[in-house]
């Protein structure tokens, strides 16, 4: 049985970012006067990191491969330029557009992916490339204007709410019920995971640490769940997140594909002597990559109820670092969902707080450098600790 310091020590990396993220938390909390963790608020942080988070579990499968993709703010833009332009000025049905959409997010990932997998052009080059084309087309597609407004339904994608079945004023009951079985949820594929490392002989952790461990996420779950019924619910998109997450979670820990790209990020030369088909798995990170940059697209336009020239500017950078603060590593073969998960929300509670605090766009640049310098070094120095 390990010891609470030796757990904590072999998954530094997880459980550092989530302390770090609730040291944030808990500081901004103090320094706002409590405004950080008022509904709204905390309503408003998830819908400004939706999209963050959405590219970021694309993101991490191309890190994790050993890559980069520096295009995906600008696959934002243009897929958002391509849905307005289709919506107000061609009057094509939203939910058609939405199809039409993630289909040429695809395009668009299979593109720089055959560059990348098959020609074998750095994809450094490649993405900046994309970059600069679809920043460009963006411009060309709006004629440089912005594009708007669109239909509820469309909308709805980013600022609608899951409806009531309770119809209880002042309070979202179904809200609290979704945390009730999520928790449940939880609790209860934890026990099998750990009943299943039980029964193949496999070390696990301390009863005492299990119940902890599991009291602490449902604290989190159940609180995050009040405040959201406290204002008007669950937000439609971070029902989508939390599906998107759990099936990259499990793809990644659970499946061969998932293994695969850590085999291909980890030593690509031992992954296609075992037998895997390096080259296509590589161009699939990318294809994946087009589809979520793609979705994150749409639920930017339908945020802000418009397509603009400049939207997804800057956005490659928060995707990346959330990425790397999440404990992914540079050199590829590391990382982990929830750790990018973990590291968009660490930025969007920077960005947040600071913002609220009155702190300059110019000296959050500085705080978002200083803690992704930070987590890079830390990465580093385990890893020459442990070499």
């Amino acid at each position: 049985m390990k010891t609470l310091a030796a757990l904590f020590k072999s998954n530094v990396r997880e459980y550092g970012m989530l302390i770090a993220l609730i040291a944030v938390m808990l500081f901004f909390q103090f320094q706002t006067g409590g405004v950080l963790m008022k509904p709204v608020n905390i309503t408003n942080l998830v819908l400004q990191n939706s999209y963050v988070i959405t590219m970021a579990l694309g993101m991490l499968l191309i890190i994790v491969s050993g890559w980069i993709d520096l295009s995906v703010g600008s696959v934002v833009a243009v897929v958002g330029a391509l849905a307005g332009v289709l919506i107000v000025r061609y009057h094509v049905n939203w939910v058609a557009v939405v199809a039409i959409s993630l289909l040429v997010g695809a395009a668009i990932g299979a593109f720089q992916g055959y560059w990348v997998a098959y020609l074998k052009i750095p994809s450094f080059i490649v993405t900046l490339a994309g970059f600069l084309m679809f920043r460009g087309l963006t411009i060309a597609l709006l004629r440089g204007e912005s594009v708007g407004p669109f239909p509820r339904g469309f909308q709805n994608i980013s600022s609608g709410f899951i409806p009531d079945f309770f119809q209880y004023e002042g309070f979202h009951v179904t809200t609290m019920l979704i945390g009730v079985i999520l928790s449940v949820l939880l609790i209860w594929l934890d026990l099998r995971a750990r009943k299943n490392q039980q029964k193949y002989g496999f070390e696990v952790t301390p009863f005492y640490f299990f119940v902890i461990k599991n009291i602490g996420i449902t604290a989190a779950v159940m609180g995050l769940c009040y405040l959201m019924a406290s204002y008007k619910g669950l937000p439609n998109v971070l029902v989508l997140l939390f599906i998107l997450i759990a099936a990259y979670a499990f793809m990644t820990s659970q499946t061969v594909i998932g293994r695969r790209i850590y085999a291909m990020g980890g030593n690509v030369k031992a992954a296609m002597l075992s037998g895997v088909n390096t080259t296509r798995l590589l161009f699939y990170t990318f294809v994946n990559m087009g589809v979520l940059a793609a979705l994150a697209g749409l639920i930017v336009a339908a945020r802000l109820n418009s397509s603009t020239p400049n939207a997804g500017d800057g956005m490659e950078l928060d995707v990346i670092a959330a990425c790397f603060i999440g404990g992914a590593s540079p050199t590829g073969g590391v990382g982990k969902v929830i750790g990018a998960v973990v590291g968009a929300f660490l930025i969007g509670v920077l960005n947040n707080g600071m913002s609220i605090m009155g702190v300059g766009i110019d000296w959050q640049k500085v705080v978002k450098g200083v803690v992704l310098l930070v987590a890079v070094l830390f990465d580093v120095y385990n890893k020459n600790k442990s070499a």
